[in-house]
């Protein structure tokens, strides 16, 4: 029993952190807390059983078609619901232009695809084990996603631009970086990043819309409690929440996991509202 919660644990947990990272992503690109991120997930699940399943494409090309279709739909909330927020005094507009958006693509799916849960499809051809592979897909596509944004930012001169317009994105403008285009490219990586979260974790998550406002809470959680901008930190905070939320489905169940992992959540923000890994804020008198 111990061993299923610590894998099942550790596998939602990687899915969260990696929903989290998508909310990094989007955020240091323009500071603007997009709450499409659940949405993409959700997307990743279910574009992966339509290619999949229902239309028998091999499992590496319906990867890249739900990694595309998460990049456009990523270029697609930049343009509609966070570029005109960006030359809006009142920038804080974004929570409802980002949240409607994601409404209306989760009421779409429902509409379009079911209101039930559909199984996701085995994606590889190998015998199930206690390991099996819905536990360790989501571990690797982490790992993956983590040590790639590692090598991107630190590695390479497009990551170093993201990092600049992140740190402060007047001074990059000023040094002629092309703002809007890394604003949307940023957009675009975090839309492969968040369906892929979806897609790796279809097995334990199936196919279903609701599970954009699922994600978009529980990935928002290691966000808060990692630190703003902090991947790691979310990656992390989002083992944590896996770990946590699963012994207490075991131990409580059902909605009372849920009441205890809200509680958490506050105490922890009581105690330490710059997170659990974020620097103390500062303020300069």
């Amino acid at each position: 029993m111990v061993e299923s919660i610590v894998l099942s644990g550790t596998a939602m947990g990687c899915i969260y952190a990696l929903v989290a990272v998508t909310y990094n992503v989007m955020f240091s690109a323009s500071r603007v807390f997009s709450f499409t991120a659940g949405a993409l997930g959700m997307l990743g699940g279910v574009l992966g059983a339509l290619f999949i399943a229902r239309m028998g494409l091999p499992v590496a090309l319906g990867l890249v078609l739900v990694l595309v279709g998460g990049a456009l739909l990523g270029i697609v909330t930049e343009i509609v619901a966070v570029r005109p927020v960006l030359k809006s005094l009142d920038q804080h507009l974004y929570v409802l232009s980002t949240l409607a958006l994601a409404l209306m693509i989760q009421q779409f799916t429902a509409i379009q695809w079911s209101t039930e849960p559909q199984p996701f499809p085995r994606l590889l051809d190998i015998t199930r084990s206690e390991f099996d592979q819905q536990f360790w897909l989501p571990m690797l596509a982490c790992a993956a996603v983590i040590g790639g944004l590692e090598l991107l930012y630190r590695h390479t001169l497009i990551g170093h631009a993201f990092l600049a317009i992140a740190e402060d994105n007047y001074a990059a403008r000023a040094l002629g970086l092309p703002e809007r285009g890394l604003r949307m490219t940023s957009y675009a990586l975090a839309g492969v990043i968040g369906t892929l979260a979806g897609f790796a974790g279809g097995e334990m998550l199936l196919a279903f819309f609701a599970n954009a406002p699922m994600l978009t809470f529980y990935g928002f959680v290691p966000v808060a409690l990692g630190g703003m901008g902090n991947n790691r930190g979310a990656v992390v905070a989002g083992l944590l929440l896996g770990l946590f939320q699963q012994t207490a489905n075991f131990l409580v169940g059902g909605i009372f996991a849920s009441v205890a992992v809200f509680t958490v959540f506050i105490i922890v923000l009581l105690a330490r509202p710059e997170g659990l890994v974020g620097a103390a804020l500062q303020r300069r008198v």
